[in-house]
C-alpha cells in the first residue's frame, strides 16, 4: 500500500486551516499545500501532485462539492480521493457527498491531535479496496 504523505487542504477559515496544516505537519509528519478556496484547488493540485484533497464543504467562490466536481471532470485530477469536511452534518448529507465521489465525511471541529490519524485510516481502508 502507498503510504499516504501529500495532501491538498482547501478551506477558507484561517484558523482551521492554520490549526489542521500545523496538526498534519507537525504530529501526521505530512506535506501539505492549503489554500483558502476551491477556485485555485486545480492549479494547486496539479502543481502539487497531492495523494488527498481535504475540502472543506462551504466556501466562498467555489464550495467544496462544486470543486470535487470540477476534479471529477479533470483527466489528470479525477483519481484524487477527496476527502469533505463540514460542521453541518447529518447522516443523509454523508451519502449524498459520498455519491458526488467524496471517500468519506469528516465531522468539523475535529480533533488536531487524531485528524492525522483519521487520515491514515480513511486512506488505509480506501487503498484496501
Amino acid at each position: 500500500m502507498t503510504i499516504l504523505n501529500k495532501i491538498l487542504y482547501a478551506e477558507d477559515e484561517p484558523d482551521i486551516r492554520e490549526i489542521a496544516s500545523l496538526a498534519l505537519e507537525s504530529i501526521g509528519q505530512f506535506e501539505i499545500e492549503t489554500c483558502e478556496s476551491g477556485v485555485p484547488v486545480i492549479d494547486l493540485a496539479m502543481s502539487f501532485q497531492p495523494q488527498l484533497i481535504l475540502l472543506d464543504v462551504m466556501m466562498p467562490d467555489m464550495d467544496g462539492p462544486s470543486t470535487l466536481k470540477a476534479l471529477n471532470n479533470h483527466e489528470v485530477l479525477r483519481h484524487i480521493p477527496v476527502i469533505f469536511l463540514t460542521a453541518k452534518i447529518l447522516p443523509d448529507e454523508i451519502e449524498r457527498f459520498k455519491a458526488l465521489g467524496a471517500i468519506d465525511v469528516i465531522n468539523k471541529p475535529f480533533d488536531p491531535m487524531t485528524l492525522a490519524d483519521e487520515l491514515r485510516n480513511i486512506w488505509a481502508g480506501f487503498n484496501g479496496h
